[in-house]
């Protein structure tokens, strides 16, 4: 419902950039010095990826400084905030499983501590500069530019293409994952909505036994 709308909010803008049935990936702008609401998905996971910019991410007892490219994956039900430092933090949030309406605000700078998710009245219609990420065909492969980023979504059936990946590489599974086979059973070691550093993906891979089927990865490199 929400693929062709950009959300306006007061710390600037988001909008759906990709889902399938398990995860939705929205794109945030956050101007400087704006941030957003302390808040929590009590039945969501969330992954944020920090395409181009500096962001602090507050919790309740501490607070982390990304710089790009960066990532971080937080819990269901831990309260965060997310804070633009540079000119436009520019972010991709992947929410597993996908439900705007999960969402509990603490406090907010902008008056919304007790209101749900947007309206319509904050919805306007998406621009052709507005990115939009389409599933490769089986083993096949699509790439993108944007935010300063190469983005490339894989299709894959081969466990070892993640070897293929730089250290750097930030690695987000869209659909399916890796496998670890154990009393003919077999085990998901990473499950769609995870973000992982390549070096630290890599790693794991090495250990396990293969990919189920129509496995998505979305590979995303810095620029230089």
């Amino acid at each position: 419902m929400y693929k062709n709308l950009i959300i306006e909010k007061p710390w600037g803008h988001e909008y759906l950039a990709y889902e399938n049935d398990e995860v939705g990936l929205w794109f945030l702008n956050i101007k400087k010095n704006h941030k957003t609401s302390m808040h929590c998905h009590p039945k969501k996971t969330t992954g944020l990826i920090l395409l181009d910019g500096i962001a602090e991410v507050s919790f309740l007892a501490d607070k982390k400084i990304l710089s790009a490219p960066d990532k971080l994956m937080i819990r269901r039900g831990l309260f965060h905030s997310t804070k633009a430092l540079s000119d436009n933090a520019l972010i991709f949030e992947i929410e597993t499983p996908k439900d705007k309406h999960d969402l509990v605000r603490l406090n907010d700078e902008y008056g919304r501590s007790k209101k749900s998710y947007e309206g319509k009245e904050f919805e306007s219609l998406k621009s052709e500069n507005d990115i939009w990420l389409n599933d490769p065909g089986f083993g096949k492969s699509e790439e993108f530019k944007f935010s300063g980023c190469t983005l490339k979504l894989e299709n894959i059936e081969d466990i070892n293409i993640i070897n293929e990946k730089k250290d750097n590489d930030i690695i987000v599974f869209l659909h399916g994952g890796m496998i670890r086979e154990l009393n003919n059973k077999e085990h998901y070691v990473t499950s769609p909505g995870d973000v992982g550093f390549g070096k630290i993906v890599k790693k794991v891979s090495n250990q396990l036994d293969h990919v189920i089927k129509n496995t998505i990865i979305m590979t995303i490199s810095k620029d230089e």
